[in-house]
């Protein structure tokens, strides 16, 4: 069995992704790269230095989840930690404005598709891939798993007039979010009584290309709270949702 701990962060090939690989690696850890894209895979893991390793995932697709889960069990024989980050807001062309973004997908137009298509990668991806990574994160000695959401997924912040991003909330990239809240605290739950916690986390508005670049916050301030959370200890929490701030409201 390889000796470093070892992190999987999906979707690790640019944005806040790739920040929480270095920073993971500057930890310790090999970390592997995620990417749907496998010569971009290679490309970040390149930039991160030889304690990087590039994965093919695409969270949609079941081949490629049992064949990263596959090639981990063989080529290292353990995973430590589990960032859950791919998301995607929408599905229409790149470079559309986050306020285009919302009007399209307000409940009254909201193409089915789209919502489904946004689904399928934040929250049902989200499943595929943790279950697929289960059986490694069970065998580690303190198994960690982060799943990277959204204030815009809390309720409570939703439904409160102050909250300054009330207006972005749609039913596509918002109750995904939500959605992935909920099974963040149903993976909790389960196993709690392992050595596994299982949080999710809000990295904040950052500027990636999730939102044209529009965000106010950097990637490196975005990987604190994920990266803190994958190196919890022994007296860590499990079944949260906080920002680098503290608790934030399911």
């Amino acid at each position: 069995m390889h000796d470093k701990r070892v992190a999987l962060i999906t979707g690790a090939n640019k944005g806040i992704g790739l920040q929480i690989a270095k920073d993971l690696a500057a930890h310790g850890f090999t970390v592997l790269v995620g990417a749907r894209d496998h010569e971009r895979g290679i490309a970040a893991a390149k930039a991160i230095g030889p304690d990087a390793r590039a994965v093919q995932l695409d969270v949609t697709s079941k081949s490629s989840i049992d064949a990263a889960a596959a090639r981990i069990r063989t080529e290292l024989g353990r995973l430590d930690v589990l960032v859950n980050n791919a998301g995607i807001s929408h599905t229409g062309k790149p470079g559309r404005s986050v306020a285009e973004v919302f009007q399209s997908t307000r409940p009254s137009v909201a193409s089915l598709d789209e919502v489904r298509a946004v689904f399928e990668t934040n929250v049902f991806g989200v499943i595929a891939v943790t279950q697929a990574m289960l059986p490694l994160l069970r065998e580690a000695p303190a198994g960690r798993i982060v799943n990277v959401s959204s204030g815009l997924g809390s309720l409570t912040l939703n439904a409160d007039p102050g909250f300054p991003y009330r207006g972005a909330s749609n039913v596509t990239y918002s109750p995904s979010k939500t959605a992935l809240n909920a099974v963040t605290l149903a993976f909790a739950l389960e196993l709690a009584s392992t050595r596994i916690k299982v949080n999710a986390v809000c990295p904040g508005f950052t500027a990636t290309d999730l939102n044209n670049f529009e965000g106010t916050r950097t990637v490196e301030q975005a990987a604190r709270e994920p990266v803190r959370l994958a190196l919890l200890d022994a007296n860590g929490p499990t079944g949260t949702f906080s920002n680098e701030d503290g608790p934030l409201p399911w």
